[in-house]
């Protein structure tokens, strides 16, 4: 029903172009809308006839609205988004995911700069190079750039740094720095090789290659075989990053393309993002607060929030359906752009096969989540369930398990894997080193780490899950015991997935498909990945330390040392005593004597 504050003032309404906002009885904005003309788009509102369900639910919350007159549509539109963004009203249509896109960064007017990663572009007078619409795209390519671009990766102060004339650190000795803070390059040829990371990440690879073929001849011509491998794998990373493009066109299209797919339950726009003629990211953005919107609709409500902050449009916006206010639409667009946008609906040809290739992403996206969600246990039912299989008075919240991991009896270690709310909480897990001398006897390096860990009284969990049967779970009963602690203890018994509990003889068997018995398998998988791979990580750093024992000079701390610079035995072994002098803590006669141990003269 309107009320009288509503009534006066649609009388009141402009036939101007504006924004308006719906407010409830808390004063909160429901709803944020554009109008060529607020006198007629807010009074449709409140007229007598059919009406969609959301918007029936909508005007029956509404006792008061404010509008703001623009310009344009073009005003309205920037500042329907901005209210969106920053109301997020119960009533809109909002994207799930409002992500920035990253950008790359590049101030050329420093004498030694690094490339950034940002999520906004500034008008500071920096390059900036983007939207990178996918992360493991940007990854690779910045990958790519340190491994093969000898520009500095680091945050120092370059003019303190020269100031103190510092000496160069490893990445140059390695080869994969020219060190400009030691004064080893001079500001040009710095350039030189900025400049040619950024024409890769502009993506001219083409040309990068011809030119680096050029020079690696010219390098192998004059016998400077080292300078021409460094050429040859730079050249084989950047075709390696150009194969894994699609590509769709042969005529540098820049263009997003978005169509809408519907699921039972979800609703999504399905983006391509192409850039001279490639397909070079590809995203579904789900959004939210949905009543039987047509595309057209979707689309409109889509493109006002994905743009501005989120992301720069490019020459085409392809669409399966034109929103209403097209034209508008266009123009904000372009001037977002600062350059001419044109928005169609291709109805053949490459575009059109776009549009297609969206279109089925986007249906086959929806499909594979609608029968992942079929399979999927909610946590709460399997905690509950799993409490009424073993007899607890409540759904456990927090549980713990316990797994073992050696190799013949050397190198053991225990893991500790924590689910909270039937869920990973990786930031409670724990590793343990045992001290004991176990021979690779599990219940004694098991009484151990429950010892060390259950002195710990902070956090207790509601439910111990020990991998094992009945010995090892009584071994745990044992040790809460003699702590004085009770605690809900079990054992799973990975041979035939039973359950043990500590006052029943018999197992508890639950079929494979029930979901505490899955709950149950997650959390001992889990604690045995833990274990296995920390394990992994102590006969590794073992290993390297016994190798380098009897080397004269070389203790426990540039043991570490070496092994925190160079990571393995192999790349040891192979640096050149430059390298190894340029460890922290290593001085040369020791690196001489590091790789006299590892390079024996044959007499």
């Amino acid at each position: 029903m309107m009320t009288d504050i509503v009534a006066a003032k649609l009388k009141l309404l402009p036939s101007l172009p504006g924004v308006y906002k719906m407010l409830n009885a808390e004063g909160e904005v429901i709803y944020v809308g554009k109008a060529k003309s607020l006198k007629n788009r807010v009074r449709s509102y409140f007229q007598s006839g059919k009406q969609a369900i959301k918007v029936a639910a909508m005007v029956s919350h509404i006792v008061d609205f404010e509008t703001v007159i623009v310009r344009n549509e073009m005003e309205a539109l920037t500042l329907e988004s901005n209210f969106i963004k920053e109301l997020s009203p119960k009533y809109n249509i909002k994207l799930k995911d409002d992500q920035h896109f990253p950008y790359v960064r590049v101030d050329l007017r420093q004498d030694f700069p690094r490339i950034e990663v940002v999520r906004r572009v500034a008008a500071d007078g920096a390059t900036y190079l983007g939207p990178y619409f996918s992360a493991t795209q940007l990854r690779g390519e910045l990958s790519v750039i340190r491994e093969h671009f000898p520009i500095r990766n680091c945050k120092k102060d370059m003019k303190l740094c020269l100031a103190r004339r510092e000496r160069p650190c490893l990445m140059f000795h390695i080869g994969k720095c020219c060190a400009p803070c030691s004064g080893e390059v001079e500001r040009e040829k710095y350039h030189g090789y900025l400049q040619e990371a950024i024409s890769f990440l502009r993506g001219n690879g083409g040309a990068m290659i011809a030119e680096f073929e050029r020079r690696m001849i010219e390098a192998s011509e004059r016998l400077d075989f080292e300078a021409a491998a460094r050429l040859r794998d730079r050249i084989e990373a950047i075709r390696t990053l150009k194969e894994r493009q699609i590509a769709i066109s042969t005529n540098g299209l820049d263009a997003d393309v978005f169509v809408p797919a519907r699921g039972d339950t979800e609703v999504l726009v399905y983006a391509l993002f192409v850039r001279d003629g490639k397909v070079v990211g590809a995203e579904p953005y789900f959004l939210s607060g949905l009543s039987g919107e047509n595309d057209a609709e979707l689309l409109d409500a889509f493109l006002g929030q994905f743009y501005g902050e989120l992301a720069l449009p490019p020459e085409y916006i392809l669409l399966s359906a034109l929103p209403e206010n097209a034209a508008a639409l266009s123009d904000w667009l372009s001037d977002l752009r600062k350059k001419r946008v044109y928005m169609a609906v291709p109805q053949k040809g490459e575009k059109y096969k776009l549009l297609q290739m969206a279109a089925e992403n986007g249906v086959k996206l929806l499909e594979k989540r609608a029968a992942l969600a079929k399979h999927a246990q909610r946590p709460e039912d399997a905690l509950c369930a799993l409490a009424e299989r073993i007899g607890l008075a409540k759904a456990p919240r927090r549980m713990e398990c316990f797994d073992n991991s050696h190799l013949r009896g050397q190198y053991t270690v225990s893991s500790m894997v924590v689910f909270t709310d039937g869920k990973v909480d990786k930031s409670a897990y724990r590793h343990f080193r045992i001290r004991g001398d176990t021979q690779g006897d599990d219940l004694l390096a098991m009484r151990e780490v429950l010892n060390r860990r259950f002195a710990r009284l902070d956090t207790l969990p509601d439910l111990l899950v020990i991998d094992g049967g009945k010995t090892q779970l009584a071994v745990a009963m044992q040790i809460l015991d003699a702590l004085g602690l009770d605690i809900p203890a079990i054992g799973l018994a990975e041979a035939h997935e039973h359950i043990y509990l500590p006052d029943r003889d018999a197992p508890v068997i639950l079929s494979r498909g029930d979901p505490a018995l899955q709950l149950l398998q997650r959390l001992r998988d889990e604690a045995h990945r833990f274990a296995v791979s920390y394990h992994r990580n102590v006969r590794q750093r073992e290993a390297l330390f016994s190798a380098l024992d009897n080397i004269p000079g070389v203790g426990e701390k540039r043991k570490r040392a070496l092994f925190d610079a160079l990571v393995d035995i192999d790349s040891i072994k192979n640096a050149s005593v430059e390298t190894l002098s340029a460890v922290p803590g290593m001085t040369r006669p020791v690196a001489e004597a590091v790789w006299a141990h590892f390079h024996p003269i044959e007499l």
